[in-house]
């Protein structure tokens, strides 16, 4: 798994509007890349509503968000559709970013619930892990940013 310092993990995906998403074109800005395991389950909605009803107080913060699953493209544009969710939603079917991430459960093959905080310089600067308690990756991504901003953030 990458830690934190590590250069995260290169990417390309579309997200549902098309989009195509490049990690290391978003270098000058903050990501929190999370990863949940399936949409459509009562702990995923939650905690990407979660995400969802803070998204605009996450890109005061500096932040772009991104939520990546191991769905099909199709399954994550039907729940960003039924969520109204407009941040960035990765399907990763063939799990290709989900082991970049090592963010898999092993037999399971689907992600664990992880969240990276990437820095402007493309380098990891958080790694979030909580299974069961899904409000917490919000709470410790609002936590870091505000003890950690970036220089031209505004103030929280």
């Amino acid at each position: 798994m990458p830690s934190v310092g590590d250069i995260a993990p290169d990417f390309t995906a579309t997200d549902c509007q098309g989009a195509p998403v490049r990690l290391s074109a978003l270098r000058g800005r903050r990501v929190v890349l999370f990863f949940f395991p399936k949409a459509f389950t009562l702990g995923c909605t939650i905690e990407n509503r979660a995400f969802r009803d803070n998204h605009e107080l996450l890109r005061g913060l500096g932040a772009e968000l991104v939520g990546v699953s191991v769905d099909t493209q199709r399954t994550q544009c039907e729940f960003a559709k039924e969520e109204g969710i407009h941040f960035a939603l990765l399907g990763d079917s063939d799990r290709t970013i989900s082991r970049a991430y090592d963010a898999l459960w092993p037999v399971l093959n689907v992600d664990r619930r992880i969240t990276f905080i990437i820095g402007p310089d493309g380098r990891i600067e958080e790694i979030i892990r909580h299974e069961v308690r899904v409000y917490r990756h919000l709470d410790d991504v609002l936590r870091y940013l505000r003890a950690h901003p970036l220089p031209d953030a505004p103030a929280p």
